[in-house]
C-alpha cells in the first residue's frame, strides 16, 4: 500500500518561498513518475510540475522559472521548492506519484494548504 505525505504547507507573503515535501512509504525509483498538483478553491486540480523515472520534467507555464522539483531516492522523498511566490499560486498542493503496468494507477497524498498574501 502506497502512502504519500506532504509536509511543508504554510501561510507566506508575496515574494517569498516555501519548500514542500512528499515522503512516500515505499521506493520512489518504482514509481514511473511523480509530480505535484494543486487545486485553488472554485477550481479543478492542475498539474504543478511532473517529474519521470529518467528525470525529465514538466512544468506548468505559470510557475517555471519560479518552482523546482527535486528528489531525494534514499530519503524516498520529493521535494518542490517554491520560489517567488504569487497570491495565485493559493491552493491545495498535493503529491502524485504514477505506476504503470497494465493500468495506471495514481496515489495521492492527503494535501498541504499553501497560502500567499498579498
Amino acid at each position: 500500500h502506497v502512502q504519500l505525505v506532504e509536509s511543508g504547507g504554510g501561510l507566506v507573503q508575496a515574494g517569498g518561498s516555501l519548500r514542500l515535501s512528499c515522503a512516500a512509504s515505499g521506493s520512489i525509483f518504482s514509481f514511473n513518475a511523480m509530480g505535484w498538483y494543486r487545486q485553488a478553491p472554485g477550481k479543478q486540480r492542475e498539474l504543478v510540475v511532473a517529474i519521470t523515472q529518467g528525470g525529465s520534467t514538466n512544468y506548468a507555464d505559470s510557475v517555471k522559472g519560479r518552482f523546482t522539483i527535486s528528489r531525494d531516492n534514499a530519503k524516498n522523498t520529493v521535494y518542490l521548492q517554491m520560489n517567488s511566490l504569487k497570491p495565485e499560486d493559493t491552493a491545495v498542493y498535493y503529491c502524485n506519484a504514477v505506476l504503470v503496468g497494465l493500468v495506471r494507477y495514481d496515489y495521492w497524498g492527503q494535501g498541504t494548504q499553501v497560502t500567499v498574501s498579498s
